[in-house]
């Protein structure tokens, strides 16, 4: 059973080239993944705008998505139970949670402390505490290296051509468990980044004390491109996910992003409003030749930190308040 279904994703990501069935044949004697139930089986699932502790999400299907924040992980506690999209949630696998991304959909997890890099498949709703980027499974978590701290420093970012094929199979009514092994196997490449922002954003002027007090966010904020494939590869799988991506890791801290504006004077009041609860100051960027404004409290030196300014600027009517880390 396991290895029709190997061959069933293998026929979905193939071109045409036989050896890549070949390929997956061969992952299916090495691996050891487990037996097809009716209850493990997920299905595609994007799903409405939903709220949790006051606060609405809104799913979409993305193929472009690449955000920087905090990771942790979930296991234990869940192990056993359903996903969001109906699997069987194992913390053994290389799944993941997310509040917003299509699901399945595969996307690389780079630890920016330590550098290393692998592909989980989001199969799960989820992390809702302290606006937590991505949940990792537990074996996710101990591959990137930081399932003994609780949470890491990450970036993540969707692969955007193998995310449609996936997603064309779950659509189709087949299983797509076990995908993320065989990209992690075949050691698909680390993102190629493409920056559209200045690489390091510098300050705006002071706040001036005539500035309005109402400012409007803009909603979509994301400043860079997608990956690049390599060709494939085989190696064995604990040497492909332990190692690193080519971006070295980053010493740089952790920031509350309260907001991003068009208008400076509309950053500005915002910091101004923010000043109790921390140091706030307004960053320029640049996203496709435009200047935008970005309201951040900070840095901090760890997310522990950062949690309790996030809390303080969400309880300030900023629910769209994240944590952030430069790269």
């Amino acid at each position: 059973m396991r290895f029709a279904h190997l061959l069933l994703i293998a026929a979905v990501f193939a071109l045409g080239a036989c050896s890549e069935t070949r390929y997956a044949a061969h992952l299916a004697k090495q691996l050891s993944l487990p037996t097809d139930t009716p209850e493990s089986k997920g299905t595609f699932k994007v799903g409405t705008p939903y709220k949790i502790k006051g606060r609405r999400y809104y799913p979409q299907e993305s193929y472009s998505y690449s955000e920087t924040g905090i990771a942790s992980w979930y296991g234990p506690n869940f192990h056993g139970k359903q996903t969001a999209n109906g699997e069987i949630f194992d913390k053994y696998e290389l799944t993941a949670a997310h509040k917003t991304l299509q699901m399945p959909s595969l996307v690389r997890v780079t630890n920016l402390d330590n550098g290393k890099s692998i592909i989980l498949r989001i199969n799960d709703r989820g992390p809702y505490a302290h606006n937590r980027l991505i949940d990792v499974s537990q074996r996710g978590a101990e591959l990137l290296g930081f399932k003994n701290n609780g949470t890491a420093r990450v970036r993540v970012d969707v692969l955007p051509e193998e995310s449609k094929k996936i997603a064309q199979a779950a659509r189709m009514g087949m299983d797509t468990r076990g995908t993320e092994i065989a990209l992690n196997q075949s050691r698909v490449a680390a993102p190629v980044r493409y920056a559209k922002t200045s690489p390091s954003p510098r300050p705006v002027a002071p706040v001036p004390a005539h500035a309005p007090a109402r400012p409007q966010p803009i909603i979509d904020d994301i400043t860079f491109d997608t990956a690049a494939i390599a060709a494939p590869s085989p190696a064995p799988i604990q040497q492909a996910i332990h190692q690193p991506a080519s971006t070295q890791p980053s010493s740089k801290k952790v920031f509350v992003q309260a907001g991003a504006f068009s208008q400076e004077n509309n950053a500005l009041a915002l910091a101004r409003q923010l000043e109790t609860i921390g140091p706030s100051r307004v960053y320029l960027a640049r996203v496709n030749d435009r200047p935008f404004y970005r309201v951040r409290l900070g840095p901090y030196d760890n997310p522990e930190q950062a949690d309790r300014a996030l809390t303080s600027v969400i309880s300030a009517g900023k629910s769209e308040a994240k944590i952030v880390t430069e790269h």
